[in-house]
């Protein structure tokens, strides 16, 4: 078994989830005096989101998997994806192949998994320095009723 140290590279990581919240790290403040490193600063995330390695939309449109729509996905454009993840929530559940258009369209591959698949994946791929976007459901409970 190889170790490796855990590091934190200034960006938005997610730390923790659950069924109905994820734990994101993102950049911190500088200690008081200026001199010390800046410590990543930690949220819990309720609502569907968007998270980049330099970007998170707090407040992605879609609450729950009925919800999603192409345009949901071309303004993930904007971040210059060369993979997006889709977490579909407790639930693995593959939207239509007219909804992913945008972003198929343009070459830019797309990978529909289960929440937890989609965090842990997220950040194996940063750690790589890959340019990926994770769009995360997080407004349905596990039975598929909206919260």
């Amino acid at each position: 078994m190889k170790f490796s140290q855990d590091t934190f590279g200034g960006g938005y990581a997610i730390r923790a989830y659950t069924a109905t919240t994820v734990t994101v790290l993102g950049p911190g403040q500088a200690g008081e005096d200026g001199a010390s490193p800046a410590l990543p600063r930690s949220e819990v995330l309720t609502a569907s989101f968007v998270i980049a390695s330099q970007h998170l939309n707090r407040n992605w449109p879609p609450r729950q998997y009925a919800e999603l729509a192409p345009e949901h996905f071309a303004r993930l454009l904007e971040l210059e994806p060369e993979v997006v993840l889709l977490g579909t929530g407790t639930t693995f559940r593959y939207p239509a192949p007219a909804l992913l258009a945008p972003l198929t369209g343009r070459g830019i591959g797309v990978e529909v998994m289960d929440t937890g698949a989609a965090c842990r994946t997220y950040n194996v791929l940063v750690a790589e320095g890959r340019q990926v976007v994770a769009a995360i459901l997080l407004g349905e409970a596990a039975d598929g009723s909206a919260r």
